[in-house]
């Protein structure tokens, strides 16, 4: 049995309909005579999303009780034993009620894939969990529900399901998204035409690279050579040379005519290794194309057009930024130069741009030598030629000359064919040129003529010599060129291998990034860096780039030990043994790569400690004397009751024991937000969300204040608010006191409470001397007070602890400018809709989103009272 297919509408923004174009789908399919069933799709009330439901089989949903409420989720049970061939399921990030099958909808779906179920689901693009911080920093949401990128990424078809950004404003303003008391708050805030434009314009990058990831899968699949211009990539060829930082900045004027478009600076590490590359300036190089959002490749090729034109095709690349030669005129006897090359081979389907710079001519070093693996098939043909073809020719025209040079002569003749023929091809054409030669010789000219014999022993000698000398001559033109094959290659890997060292060394490689420089460099399919902890333990990938990396060294082509538990393991094809050397330094700086982000996670962790000893330091600094005020006034209260020598009156005695009821609230008081900072540092608040009313909390947290320093406006035709009653009444406590703390005499706090849209709003006003707007973030720090406030008045906690508690209950807390002076903080809730259902305790979804947790939706409300 096969694994089923998914099909995944993403949605650019909520209320697109994504929901809506499944189930037509889903229609469209059943007509089509599909075993089609609906897992779970939720209307959120919308009426067209309601209507499309009729007609399609519906699986009963399983009814939960998490604390005392029911709620209802996808039975997975249920569809399995259905087993239809499709199933749609809404919300694919949704995350299930504790007590469910699995945590997460999503994995349902995994199940239903592998029991061979076609699953058709949605999802929105904020919701996919690289983009959590993204979404955050433009709409000011973070969104609680994600689902992993690669989840979706695995998806056999994504279909964008898009629409402009005034078009879904005005979708929302008809109503058929939200309810009409939704719809302001919702126009203001989450669907705020930058952010639907920002987040359309997200979803667009992420399924452009999706489509992108498909066609180079496909063109792999088939073997397509040749460049589809789906999308731009410029390819910039450099050298090493000065005229690079131009070609860069050319390249990226390029590229910012066209959206999406990409850049790819390639640097080919000629075989030869007599290209004068600097690594410096390729360092300087690298960076500029990284600044600029391009990406830096480092190849090597024996031929550099020929490595050019295959990178470029590689990559589906549109374009090449190349330079105009720096070579001189007289170097073009040398052949034609990289640019004219890359242009005479590219074909119709890649633009090869050549850009001028002020290095043009002006000499580019040592003259470029031919391959090092090999002198190259002309002059190795033209080798043969020489040492094969041309001494019968010379034989033939010795014989019918007029004049006879003598046997001397003859050989030194021959001599010179056999010294060219070793020069252009080597040692081979120079030993057959040496054979035929001396045959020739020894038959035409060496008496007894036209016959292999020779009657004079001083013949013999000379066409020994002659034999010798061919011989001696082709050894060192093939010695030489070893040893430049040796020299040139040696320079290359070190080219690469300082390279490496570098970046590695500057902390610019990631262990992707190394990996994939790996098989680059070494033309493979795919590299996985592998490891395990013992002998007998499997393997596991640590890192792996590429299509179907080897899962164990032994199934892949090429296989490198690093120590006794880990291996880099190459599939592609087998390197020759001259290649291992580099690639055990590449190895060897995976593992160090590795060990570096390893330790990168420790330190990180060790920062996090190091910060809390930090604030526990500040801390004991701060309340080394806040402590002290109140347990002095205790005590000297205490010490005067407990006097034998002083007779108090009951008014003294009453004011004593003021004294000492003060000072123990300020202890419990500082204690209390010392407590609640340590509980917000370490990250175990564990808010028990519930359904109340704020009358019914926020009278409770003015017990701390004299009750004519506030003034309360809370109506109670307010919605209820889904909160932790004890945080919240903290939060208001705090900032309440603090207001009152600075308000001048006889002007009250206000304490005032209204409901927008799906948001309800404590606002705290205070006619105080206010806060400079570079200091309105500064006083939600810990340990911060601000102006000239006494000693004793706290240590700093109050708003950092009130912050932090709304911030766990999914409210905020910000400030503004009271009109007229003073400061107003602003703490935001979130509403409880109007329907069926208690909300379940625990973090719930932000309302901004389109697709609210379905169970919200179908909470029964009821009047709860204080924790």
């Amino acid at each position: 049995m096969g694994r089923g297919k998914l099909r995944i509408y993403l949605g650019a923004a909520p209320g697109v309909g994504k929901t809506y174009a499944m189930l037509s789908e889903g229609h469209r399919r059943v007509e089509r005579g599909a075993d089609l069933v609906v897992g779970f799709v939720e209307h959120h009330g919308r009426p067209r999303t309601e209507v499309m439901l009729h007609g399609l089989e519906q699986v009963e949903r399983t009814a939960l009780t998490y604390r005392g409420a029911s709620f209802t989720e996808m039975d997975v049970d249920a569809l399995l034993a259905r087993r239809p061939a499709i199933a749609l399921v809404d919300e694919l990030a949704h995350t299930n009620v504790p007590g469910s099958r699995n945590a997460k909808r999503w994995q349902d779906v995994e199940e239903l894939l592998r029991a061979g179920i076609d699953v058709v689901s949605t999802v929105n693009i904020q919701h996919l969990e690289s983009l959590g911080d993204v979404v955050e920093s433009i709409t000011g949401v973070r969104q609680r529900e994600t689902v992993p990128d690669e989840v979706v990424r695995r998806a056999d078809q994504i279909e964008l399901v898009d629409m402009s950004p005034q078009a879904l404003r005005r979708r929302m303003a008809h109503g058929n998204i939200y309810k009409p008391e939704k719809v302001d708050a919702a126009l203001s805030n989450y669907f705020r035409p930058g952010n639907l434009t920002a987040l359309r314009e997200l979803a667009l990058l992420w399924v452009a690279d999706r489509a992108d990831e498909y066609l180079q899968q496909y063109r792999g699949e088939h073997d397509i050579r040749s460049t589809w211009q789906a999308r731009e990539r410029i390819v910039v060829g450099l050298t090493g040379g000065p005229e690079g930082r131009t070609l860069i900045r050319r390249a990226s004027r390029i590229a910012a005519k066209g959206s999406g478009s990409e850049i790819l600076a390639v640097y080919i590490a000629r075989s030869d290794g007599l290209t004068a590359a600097s690594p410096k300036e390729l360092a300087v190089q690298r960076t500029l194309v990284e600044d600029l959002g391009g990406t830096f490749h480092h190849v090597i090729g024996d031929d550099v057009p020929d490595a050019l034109l295959e990178f470029a095709r590689g990559v589906n690349a549109t374009q090449i930024v190349l330079g105009f030669s720096r070579r001189r005129s007289w170097q073009y006897v040398l052949g034609p130069g990289v640019g004219s090359s890359v242009a005479r081979d590219a074909g119709p389907d890649l633009d090869v741009h050549i850009v001028t710079h002020e290095e043009v001519a002006k000499g580019r070093g040592l003259p470029v030598v031919r391959s090092a693996t090999r002198l190259g098939r002309p002059r190795i043909l033209a080798g043969w030629l020489v040492g094969v073809v041309l001494p019968p020719l010379l034989c033939l025209l010795l014989t019918h000359a007029a004049w006879d040079p003598g046997l001397a002569n003859d050989m030194l003749l021959f001599l010179a064919l056999t010294v060219a023929a070793a020069l252009l091809g080597g040692l081979w054409p120079a030993l057959a040129s040496a054979a035929v030669g001396s045959l020739l010789l020894n038959y035409y000219f060496a008496p007894p003529l036209h016959r292999f014999a020779i009657s004079d022993a001083r013949n013999i000698v000379a066409i020994v010599v002659f034999v010798g000398v061919a011989v001696s001559v082709a050894s060192v033109v093939d010695l030489a060129a070893r040893r430049t094959h040796q020299a040139a290659r040696l320079r290359a890997e070190s080219e690469i291998l300082s390279f490496l060292a570098g970046s590695v060394l500057r902390g610019e490689t990631t262990l992707d990034a190394l990996l994939e420089r790996v098989r680059e460099t070494f033309a493979m399919e795919s590299v996985a860096l592998l490891e395990r902890a013992d002998d007998v333990d499997p393997w596991k990938p640590a890192g792996s780039v590429g299509p179907s990396p080897a899962e164990r060294p032994e199934d892949a082509d090429v296989d490198m030990p690093i120590g006794d538990h880990m291996a880099l393991a190459l599939s592609g094809r087998v390197l020759p043994a001259e290649d291992r050397r580099v690639l055990g330094a590449f190895a060897a700086q995976a593992a160090v790569v590795l060990d570096r982000q390893r330790l990168v996670g420790e330190a990180e962790e060790a920062r996090r400690l190091a910060e809390g000893n930090r604030i526990r330091t500040a801390l004991l600094a701060a309340v080394s004397h806040d402590l002290r005020t109140p347990l002095a006034s205790i005590k000297a209260s205490v010490t005067s009751l407990r006097s034998d020598d002083v007779e108090w009156s009951e008014e003294d005695r009453a004011e004593l024991l003021e004294g000492i009821e003060n000072g123990a609230d300020r202890l419990d008081h500082l204690v209390g937000n010392l407590l609640d900072m340590s509980r917000l540092q370490t990250g175990t608040v564990t808010p028990l969300i519930r359904e109340i009313y704020l009358d019914e909390v926020v009278p409770m947290a003015l017990g701390g204040v004299p009750e004519d320093s506030v003034v309360l406006d809370v109506p109670e035709t307010l919605p209820m608010v889904a909160v932790d009653p004890g945080l919240l009444e903290r939060s208001v406590a705090n900032v309440v006191e603090n207001a009152v703390k600075y308000s001048p005499p006889g002007e009250p706090v206000l304490v005032a409470a209204s409901c927008l849209g799906d948001r309800v709003e404590v606002r705290v006003v205070d006619r105080g001397p206010g806060v400079p707007e570079e200091a309105k973030d500064r006083i939600f720090a810990p340990f911060q007070r601000y102006g000239d406030a006494p000693r004793g008045a706290g240590v700093g906690l109050g708003l950092a602890v009130a912050r932090g508690f709304a911030e766990a209950m999914d409210g905020t807390l910000a400030v503004e400018d009271t009109p007229g002076g003073g400061l107003t903080m602003v703490l935001t809730l979130r509403a409880v809709p109007p329907g069926p259902g208690p909300v379940p305790e625990g973090p719930l979804e932000p309302m901004e989103h389109m697709e609210r947790d379905h169970n919200s939706d179908r909470m029964t409300r009821q009047k709860a009272g204080p924790q």
